[in-house]
């Protein structure tokens, strides 16, 4: 626990000295990378030893604060969520050194690490707070830090339009957590986590659907998930990464947490969940596939990954309503899995859009092509990133959706709603995972594939070797937790008993140890083939190169980028299908003549829950507003009677 704690005084160091090293550059760089690298191998040590022990740890020191003690505990669920949070920093930190080299001299650096950093250590002090004050201390230091890296290229009005929407729903999460919390706390001394009562139902239930909403805004599930698309593009490559892969998830563990202290849990909970997951994951793999920007691909990716996360918790939570302890544990297991692993593939593939960015100057998806010869270090990290987020063995991706799969086949033997949970929740995986899969083919393909499309593309450029140190790592640890997969089972299992109070049973972990073994003996034999293949093909070839000739060109005279597919091309029989629910805008070439001349198309994917919700609900709360404008009329005496005449009023209902 010690090393925790150290892990954060060094974070909030190495951000103190960037800051003050902030007119030079490259040492600012260096401060707040190698603190961020620093505090990452510090602090992974002890939540890899909970995670293998079981041993929950706890320290407290004196805090003169209302309501609150500094207390910070360490249990394997914590320390479950602190592992992704350490690598996946740690690497980002080291990835940043060469991305944000082209911005010294433009952009503050030292205050981007300073912000990154402090990030960094909220987010620990989120996952190891053992007392609901320090736990909002650490939630909204956590939005401040994220809000100026998102306003990192300020001088876009985009990104300033993407941040003060994060900024909104942060604001609003936040307000519904403290009348959460409030609840929990009513008639306790102090905020502690271990000292809350257990409620009543009415209270629990309220409790469960703030939670629920001030928890869902930054994990950022459908429909509270407006910000997540417009501030993750926004933000540099490396914090997209760190926010995708760790911060939303932060929404995920107090969800789990607050979870914890409302049991037992009704039944409609679980099916709010699973509905709510399986509305996301299949929204999200569906809004993905119309996305023309790279990092806009990969932000709907999120989305669809927290639902299948959430559609998880509600599966196991169904379950553990009507006794099916075996069931719930594989849906627990399975959506902590998918926590680890859409954190490290996700970090990948967010890395890999920034070389794109980096190297070719754009991410849009119809400005690229042919990148696969001018970036030949990148494509198959991206590509393998790709792999894992369709959830293809041997990559890490399918592990956890396995285990979901294998408690929805469970549920098949329960009878009543449990069955019925189970079936939906095969569906919803079943057609995310294709609709995922047909997205990242497109974006893959149209970004690496084919002849460059625009003359940026043409002259891109490899990243660099702090970049592709980073991604390389990713890759290797996305295979490695693929195939190593019925070793996680155990230190899995501490974080579902310490998470759920439910014991991932001998049951459970039969179902899915054996399965997975069977999986990654497949892994391995698919690998093997692989490089038997690769041997055999280079021993033929000798020192020959292959030959290399025109591309068979279906009798064209000069074929050209603008005869291949594009991204939007690729996708309008899906998307048209679809055109109800995406309500694409369009333009599409009327072509009646047999020797035509120019034609264009275009397509634009609308925010549709911004557009016929939000912007709707906040148009009517503005014209509210301004209904009572009257009260704001700028003498100081009257402000200060309302402030009296609300005291008294708090004063007598209190009395």
């Amino acid at each position: 626990m010690l090393l925790v704690l150290l892990s954060i005084v060094i974070l909030i160091s190495s951000a103190s000295l960037a800051l003050c090293l902030g007119r030079n550059a490259s040492r600012a760089q260096d401060a707040g990378a190698y603190g961020a690298a620093a505090a990452s191998a510090a602090g992974l040590i002890p939540a890899l030893q909970v995670l293998l022990t079981g041993t929950a740890e706890t320290i407290s020191f004196p805090w003169p604060v209302p309501l609150g003690s500094f207390t910070f505990t360490l249990d394997p669920l914590s320390a479950f969520f602190l592992v992704p949070l350490y690598i996946l920093t740690g690497l980002s930190a080291v990835y940043g050194v060469d991305y944000l080299k082209n911005y010294a001299g433009r952009k503050p650096l030292g205050l981007a690490w300073a912000a990154f950093n402090i990030l960094t250590a909220a987010m620990v002090l989120v996952f190891t707070a053992g007392n609901a004050v320090l736990f909002m201390l650490g939630w909204e230091l956590m939005a401040a830090a994220s809000f100026l890296l998102v306003l990192f290229e300020h001088e876009k009005p985009q990104v300033r339009r993407a941040a003060f929407i994060y900024l909104t729903a942060g604001g609003a999460g936040a307000l519904m957590l403290l009348a959460a919390f409030s609840l929990l706390g009513a008639g306790s001394a102090a905020l502690d986590f271990s000292s809350f009562p257990s409620p009543s139902r009415g209270i629990a239930s309220a409790v469960f659907l703030l939670a629920l909403c001030g928890f869902g805004l930054k994990a950022g599930f459908i429909p509270l998930h407006v910000w997540l698309p417009e501030a993750h593009p926004a933000a540099p490559s490396q914090v997209s990464a760190v926010m995708s892969g760790i911060m939303i998830k932060t929404g995920i563990y107090g969800l789990i947490r607050v979870l914890g202290f409302i049991k037992p849990w009704e039944e409609w909970w679980g099916w709010t969940l699973l509905i709510i997951g399986a509305v996301s994951c299949l929204l999200g793999a569906l809004f993905a596939l119309a996305q023309h920007e790279l990092k806009r691909v990969l932000a709907y990716s999120s989305i669809e990954n927290i639902g299948i996360i959430l559609l998880a918790l509600g599966l196991g939570m169904a379950g553990a309503a009507c006794g099916a302890d075996a069931l719930a544990g594989l849906a627990f297991g399975g959506a902590l899995l998918h926590v680890l692993n859409h954190a490290l593939f996700k970090g990948l593939l967010f890395m890999g859009a920034g070389s794109v960015l980096h190297g070719a100057g754009t991410a849009e998806l119809e400005a690229l092509g042919g990148l696969a010869k001018r970036m030949p270090r990148t494509a198959p990290l991206f590509l393998a990133g790709s792999a894992a987020a369709c959830a293809l063995p041997p990559l890490n991706g399918f592990a956890g959706e396995f285990l979901v799969y294998l408690g929805a086949f469970r549920s098949l033997n329960s009878a009543g709603s449990t069955a019925i949970a189970g079936v939906v929740s095969g569906l919803a995986l079943a057609s995310a995972g294709a609709l995922a899969a047909a997205a990242f083919t497109r974006a893959g393909g149209a970004a690496f594939l084919g002849e460059p499309r625009t003359e940026r593309a043409a002259k891109a450029r490899e990243a660099g070797p702090l970049m592709l140190f980073s991604m390389r790592a990713l890759v290797l640890l996305c295979l490695l937790c693929g195939l190593a997969a019925p070793l996680l089972l155990a230190p899995l299992g501490r974080a579902v008993a310490s998470g759920f109070g439910l014991s991932f049973s001998a049951a459970a972990a039969g179902a899915a140890s054996v399965p997975l073994l069977y999986v990654s003996a497949g892994g391995l034999l698919l690998l093997a083939l692989i490089a038997l293949a690769a041997a055999r093909r280079s021993a033929f070839l000798g020192v020959k190169m292959p030959a290399a000739g025109p591309t068979w060109d279906c009798g064209y005279a000069a074929p050209s980028a603008r005869m291949q597919y594009g991204a939007s091309s690729f996708s309008q029989p899906l998307t048209d299908f679809f055109q109800p629910i995406l309500r694409k805008l369009g333009q599409y070439p009327v072509i009646s003549e047999y020797f035509p001349g120019r034609a264009s198309f275009s397509s634009e994917a609308q925010a549709v829950f911004f557009n016929a919700v939000y912007l709707p609900a906040a148009v009517r709360i503005r014209n509210l507003a301004f209904r009572f404008s009257w009260l704001q009329h700028g003498r100081l005496q009257l402000y200060i009677m309302y402030i009296v005449v609300t005291l008294l009023g708090l004063l007598l209902w209190k009395l």
